[in-house]
């Protein structure tokens, strides 16, 4: 961390060479961007193969120039706003704090997403000209340059410019090469520059261990564990062991089937994986005794369909649960939504308990389903003020909406508002220090967005 200081004074001195900035007037785009969008507007799509794939060649290449040009919009704008935040008084540690989350909506990314292209614009920018060069002629794109990045990362400022020298992306040394091999190239520089920082980042990746949940098609979905090569290896290979003596002994399953069904029941005790636990699974009246098909809503996965969610209430195996005695078995509790019949939008939730602050909690997160700051999707760790209760922001569910641990910090930042809107879904409007507006709208119960 000692490297910082040095590495936002080079930031500085090669945004301060960058020719002009983009002019962004409130809630409106620059001119010279709108002109561009403008022209591509009139773009005419050719006739002739050939003429087809350059044009998909050169717009690829636009793409790559483009993806610069945000770049160096992105130091540009961290530095004004640290200017603007040292001017009215922001001690120096805590300056900068919310600009990737405004880079993010305004890119209409997540803010953690935010937060990695600020860093990958920062050291395109300011450590790795001959990357930043490449990506602007269109001999790297994004992606490939976000490589370079990443693979020198723990290198100090010198030595990662050296790398940036040696590789030369901007002479086409990467020209026909795929991720895989642009990844070892970066990272066999990297340990030739400096191998005791190379060795000490991968002693230190063991601290970044963690499991994470993703959708995925036909109301699947992925369970991934980032962990040390060993016990990664070590689980496997017992899931396999069992796997193949399942087989061995007759079973019928597939050998993927009993590892996965294997990973499940060891992690929580059942062979469904559900006794025990609340999964939050959101359906309609009708669709749960009418067989209407009105979709229901699964909390932390998305909408699946009301056949699928119909048998997951009553144990059918259609939902996917291995089959067993034990995996039908497992309580049901129905809690009662009441929704606007026009707008599908929460109103009220019975509880014994009334409205106390846990059942509050619940029905915010029954509401919100995510992280309602607009494009981040993240699982709702806070249940947040949207008008703060120091500043007479009531407590009620009106005034509260789901947020991320890293959204519900970055609203703190000064300069950054917030408010409700009236009239149909709940809905919230945020006010990012340089003025902009986003709003955000709470997910109906079904399918009509």
């Amino acid at each position: 961390m000692g490297m910082e200081p040095d590495r936002e004074g080079q930031a500085a001195k090669a945004a301060s060479a960058v020719p002009g900035s983009v002019p962004v007037a409130t809630g409106s785009r620059g001119s010279d961007v709108a002109d561009l969008l403008a022209t591509l507007g009139s773009f005419q799509v050719g006739a002739a193969s050939n003429e087809l794939i350059d044009q998909m060649r050169g717009l690829e290449d636009v793409k790559s120039a483009i993806a610069a040009l945000q770049a160096r919009t992105s130091v540009a704008f961290d530095l004004a706003q640290r200017r603007e935040q040292a001017a009215t008084g922001v001690p120096s540690a805590e300056q900068g704090q919310g600009v990737g989350a405004q880079i993010a909506l305004a890119r209409r990314e997540s803010p953690n997403k935010g937060s990695r292209l600020l860093g990958l614009a920062k050291a395109l920018v300011s450590e790795m000209p001959r990357t930043m060069t490449a990506l602007e002629t269109g001999q790297l794109n994004e992606w490939r340059a976000t490589l370079l990045v990443k693979e020198t990362a723990c290198l100090s400022v010198e030595d990662r410019a050296a790398v940036d020298e040696e590789l030369a992306p901007d002479t086409g040394t990467f020209d026909g090469a795929g991720d895989k091999t642009i990844i070892a190239v970066a990272r066999a520089a990297a340990y030739r520059r400096d191998p005791r920082s190379v060795t000490q980042r991968a002693e230190d990746a063991a601290s970044e261990r963690h499991v994470s949940l993703r959708p995925a098609p036909d109301t699947m979905t992925i369970l991934t564990a980032l962990l040390p090569a060993a016990q990664g290896v070590a689980a496997y290979a017992a899931l396999s062991r069992h796997a193949g003596s399942a087989r061995s002994g007759g079973d019928t399953r597939t050998r993927a089937q009993v590892m996965a069904d294997t990973l499940v029941e060891r992690l929580t005790g059942t062979p469904s994986g559900i006794s025990g636990i609340n999964v939050q699974l959101v359906m309609t009246d009708r669709a749960l005794f009418q067989s209407d098909s009105e979709p229901a809503r699964l909390q932390g996965y998305g909408i699946v369909p009301a056949g699928w969610a119909r048998n997951l209430v009553t144990g059918g195996q259609a939902a996917g649960s291995p089959e067993s005695k034990e995996s039908k078995d497992f309580k049901v509790l129905l809690r009662r939504l009441y929704t606007s019949p026009a707008s599908g939008e929460l109103l009220a939730m019975d509880s014994k308990a009334r409205l106390f602050p846990p059942g509050m909690r619940r029905f915010i997160q029954t509401r919100d389903d995510t992280c309602r700051t607009p494009y981040c999707d993240a699982p709702i760790r806070h249940i947040d003020h949207i008008v703060p209760w120091h500043n007479g922001g009531a407590t009620n569910l009106g005034n509260g909406a789901g947020l991320c641990e890293a959204c519900n910090h970055t609203k703190e930042n000064p300069g950054w508002t917030a408010k409700t809107i009236p009239g149909g879904r709940h809905q919230l409007e945020i006010n990012t220090p340089t003025g902009h507006k986003y709003q955000s709208k709470a997910p109906p119960l079904g399918s009509r967005y």
